[in-house]
C-alpha cells in the first residue's frame, strides 16, 4: 500500500458553521490547519475534511455520507441532534418504506440515517458508507489505488473497504450524471512507503491522470471517471 485515503473533503461555503455541525454529529475533534479542517478518522472510520469553496449549484455533489442506526430511536435520534445543529429534511424520491432519512447539512450536502440492521452497513461503524456517482471501473480503480478489497461487485455496482474494516465507499454504476465542472467533494491521499513521483507514477498506471503539482507537496490527479483527487507529502 503507497497511499492511505486521509479524508472525504468537501468544498464548504461556510466553513465555521459546516465543521461545527459535523464534529458534532459524528462526534469527533477539529483539527485547523492549511488546508481548512479535518475530522480525523480512524483505521476503521473515513476522516471527513472542509476546504473554504464556493458552490452554486449541485453538479459538483458526486458523493454523500450514509450514517448507520442501530435502532429505530438511535436513527430518531441522530435525526433529531442533525436537525437542531442546521440540518433539513429533502426529497430526492425515496419511498416511505425504503427507511432511510435524507437530509442535507447546513452547506447543502445530501447525507441518509440509514434504517437500522442494514445488512450491507453491518459492522461498518457510524460513518458506514460513502455512497458515490461512479462506474465499475472506477471502483476497481480505487480499490487497487487504496489496496481495499473489493466486498461488492454486482451489475455494475461496486464497494470497498478498508483491510480493517469499518466504512465502505460504493459507486452506484450507470446511469452517472454529467460532469460540469470541478467536483465540490473529493478523495485526499497521503503518500506512504515511498516517494511521491513514484506513488504518481502507480497510480497514472492504474488508470488516473496527473492535472498539476503544486510546492506545497500537493497533486492533482483524476481518477478514471474524471473526479478529481489530491495526493500529498505526510506532514
Amino acid at each position: 500500500m503507497s497511499s492511505v485515503l486521509e479524508a472525504i473533503v468537501f468544498d464548504a461555503q461556510d466553513l465555521a458553521r459546516v465543521t461545527h455541525f459535523w464534529a458534532a454529529v459524528l462526534q469527533r475533534e477539529v483539527i485547523e490547519d492549511s488546508r481548512g479542517t479535518l475530522l480525523p478518522g480512524t483505521d476503521t472510520q473515513a476522516g471527513v475534511r472542509f476546504s473554504p469553496g464556493t458552490m452554486n449549484t449541485r453538479d459538483g455533489r458526486r458523493l454523500h455520507l450514509h450514517l448507520t442506526s442501530t435502532s429505530l430511536d438511535d436513527q430518531n435520534h441522530t435525526v433529531a441532534t442533525a436537525l437542531r445543529l442546521g440540518a433539513r429534511h429533502i426529497d430526492v424520491g425515496q419511498l416511505p418504506d425504503e427507511g432511510h432519512i435524507v437530509l442535507t447539512d447546513p452547506d447543502g450536502n445530501e447525507f441518509c440515517v440509514i434504517k437500522p440492521n442494514s445488512t450491507f452497513l453491518a459492522g461498518c461503524g457510524f460513518l458506514g458508507e460513502v455512497a458515490c456517482d461512479g462506474t465499475r471501473q472506477v471502483g476497481l480503480f480505487w480499490s487497487a489505488a487504496l489496496g481495499w478489497p473489493l466486498v461488492w461487485d454486482h451489475n455494475d455496482e461496486t464497494a470497498i473497504q478498508s483491510p480493517f474494516g469499518g466504512t465502505k465507499i460504493a459507486w452506484g454504476g450507470p446511469p452517472v450524471a454529467p460532469k460540469y465542472g470541478r467536483n465540490h467533494q473529493r478523495f485526499q491521499l497521503i503518500c506512504v512507503g515511498h516517494d511521491t513521483e513514484t506513488e504518481i507514477n502507480r497510480l497514472i498506471a492504474l488508470g488516473a491522470t496527473l492535472i498539476s503539482s503544486a510546492a506545497n507537496g500537493d497533486t492533482e490527479l483524476v481518477d478514471p471517471d474524471g473526479n478529481e483527487f489530491y495526493l500529498t507529502r505526510p506532514q
